[in-house]
C-alpha cells in the first residue's frame, strides 16, 4: 500500500469511528478493494442519512440536498460539483453531532476518493445511494416542518427500512460478487435474503434508539403494531440472515467479507437479545462485543461452518 492509499486508510477509518458504531469496527475486517469500496459507500449513505434527519434545517433544505447529492452522482466532475454545494450544506450544519459535521465539511475528499474506486464499483455504489436518496426523498416529504413524522403500519415500517437498510444490503452483494466471482454460485442464495440482512439489522436499532427518536419528534414503531410483533419479525430476518452468511461461506467468500457480515449479525442478535431483557437503550457491553468478536475469529481461523458454531448456538 502506497503513502497516499495509507493516508486515505487512516482518514476513513477516522471518518467512520467519527459516524458509526457497528460498522466503525466491521468495516476494517475486509479485505482490499472492498474495505475501501464499502466505507466509501458508508459514508455516502450516511450523508444522505444526515440530510434526511437535519433536524437544523427547513423540509425543503432537506429535500434540495438529497437532489443535489443525486445530483453531484451523475456530474461529469463530480467533485467539484460537490464544492460548490458544500457551503450550503455548512451553513447552518444540518446536524449537531460533531462527526456528522465533519463529514459534511469533508464531502469533497470523499468524493474525490471514490473517483478512485474502478468503474464498476464506482457504478454500484452511485445506483444504490441514489436509490436512496429517492427513498429518503419520500420521507422527508411525509415529515412535517421540524421533520417529525409517524408509521402507521407494520408494512409501512418494512417500506422505511428498506430504504434506509435494505438496499445497502442489496449494494454488498453487488460488491462482495465483484470482489469474489465464485460467489456467482450463489448469487440467487445471497438475493433472496440479501433485503432481509439489512432490514434485521434497521429494526434493531429502531427498538434500541425508539426513546431518542421519540425525542426528536419520529415514530417509526407504528402505535398499532405490538412491539411483540415487531420482535417477532427482527428475529424472523436476523434468523434468515443467518442463510445470507452460509451462502457466502458456501460459495467461497474471503474471510474478510465473511468476518464482515457475521460480525454484525452476532452483535444484532445478541443486542435483541438484551432489548428483551432491559427495554429500549439497552446495549452489549463493550466486553461482550469483543468476545463475539473473538469467537467469530476463532471460528473463521479454524475453517468451522459458522451457522453451526456461531449461530445455532446462540439461538
Amino acid at each position: 500500500m502506497n503513502l497516499v492509499a495509507m493516508v486515505f486508510m487512516a482518514l476513513l477509518d477516522e471518518w467512520l469511528l467519527k459516524t458509526s458504531r457497528t460498522f466503525a469496527l466491521a468495516i476494517p475486517l475486509l479485505a482490499e478493494p472492498t474495505r475501501k469500496e464499502v466505507g466509501l459507500a458508508y459514508l455516502f449513505f450516511r450523508i444522505a442519512d444526515t440530510f434526511e434527519d437535519a433536524e437544523a434545517w427547513p423540509r425543503a433544505k432537506r429535500l434540495g440536498a438529497l437532489k443535489q447529492l443525486e445530483t453531484l452522482l451523475d456530474a461529469e466532475a463530480p467533485a467539484a460539483v460537490a464544492a460548490q454545494f458544500v457551503p450550503e450544506w455548512s451553513s447552518p450544519m444540518p446536524s449537531a453531532h460533531k462527526g456528522y459535521q465533519q463529514l459534511i465539511a469533508q464531502s469533497v475528499a470523499v468524493v474525490e476518493t471514490f473517483l478512485t474506486l474502478s468503474p464498476q464499483a464506482q457504478t454500484i455504489i452511485r445506483q444504490h445511494v441514489k436509490r436512496t436518496c429517492e427513498g429518503m426523498y419520500g420521507i422527508v416529504e411525509r415529515a412535517d416542518e421540524k421533520g417529525s413524522f409517524e408509521l402507521s403500519t407494520l408494512e409501512d415500517l418494512r417500506r422505511y427500512c428498506y430504504w434506509v437498510a435494505g438496499i445497502v444490503g442489496e449494494l454488498l452483494t453487488e460488491l462482495f460478487l465483484l470482489a469474489c466471482p465464485t460467489l456467482e454460485a450463489v448469487k440467487d442464495r445471497l438475493k433472496e435474503t440479501e433485503v432481509l440482512f439489512g432490514e434485521g439489522l434497521q429494526l434493531v436499532n429502531i427498538l434500541k434508539d425508539q426513546s431518542s427518536d421519540k425525542e426528536d419528534g419520529r415514530s417509526y414503531l407504528p402505535a398499532n403494531v405490538s412491539h411483540q410483533a415487531v420482535f417477532a419479525l427482527a428475529e424472523a430476518d436476523l434468523l434468515r440472515a443467518v442463510d445470507y452468511v452460509d451462502a457466502l461461506q458456501a460459495g467461497g467468500a474471503n474471510r474478510g467479507i465473511l468476518a464482515f457480515v457475521a460480525f454484525p449479525l452476532l452483535l444484532a442478535r445478541a443486542s435483541l437479545a438484551e432489548l428483551k431483557k432491559k427495554g429500549a437503550g439497552a446495549k452489549v457491553s463493550r466486553l461482550e462485543v469483543m468476545s463475539l468478536l473473538g469467537k467469530l475469529n476463532k471460528a473463521l481461523d479454524s475453517a468451522q461452518i459458522l451457522r453451526t458454531t456461531l449461530f445455532e448456538k446462540s439461538r
